[in-house]
């Protein structure tokens, strides 16, 4: 029984493989979880879902969290240092003193997103879908450059002079 299930598995992860797919690439649920000062740094967590969580502190740094959903959640000091988080999902999600030092979130959405004393510096938030408001918020906090990406932080919120 073992060895056949042993087989079934080798099977799966052949099948990803030929269709270019690693098993880090799947999608995976969090909803509603509670994940304090938890550790995804580094990990490929692209499209998975993390509506309704608390993740406070949790450190997301390095991560791939392209299409990632964040809806509703609790992200007080989470970490996004460098994280790829282009198309993610930040509605309603609170993200007070979150670090988002050198990350790209490009095309990502956060209209009624609570961005609080964050750090964007060097962020890149060209695209980004936000309220006015908090991209005037942004502004007065905006400094750096991207270095993935090149373009200053101020030039992806299209702040004033």
């Amino acid at each position: 029984m073992l060895r056949f299930f042993s087989s079934l598995l080798a099977s799966f992860v052949l099948i990803l493989s030929l269709l270019g797919l690693s098993a880090e690439a799947l999608a995976v649920r969090y909803d509603r979880v509670n994940i304090v000062e938890g550790d995804f740094s580094g990990q490929d967590l692209q499209n998975s879902v993390f509506d309704h969580a608390n993740l406070r502190g949790t450190d997301f740094s390095d991560a791939d969290l392209r299409g990632v959903r964040f809806f509703s959640s609790n992200l007080d000091s989470a970490n996004f240092e460098n994280a790829d988080l282009r198309g993610a999902d930040f509605e309603s999600a609170r993200l007070t003193y979150a670090n988002f030092h050198n990350a790209r979130l490009e095309g990502a959405f956060g209209t009624n997103t609570k961005f609080g004393e964050a750090n964007i510096e060097g962020a890149d938030f060209t695209d980004m879908i936000l309220r006015p408001d908090v991209e005037a918020y942004l502004c007065s906090r905006a400094a750096g450059v991207n270095p993935v990406t090149g373009r200053a932080t101020k030039e992806t919120l299209y702040c004033p002079d």
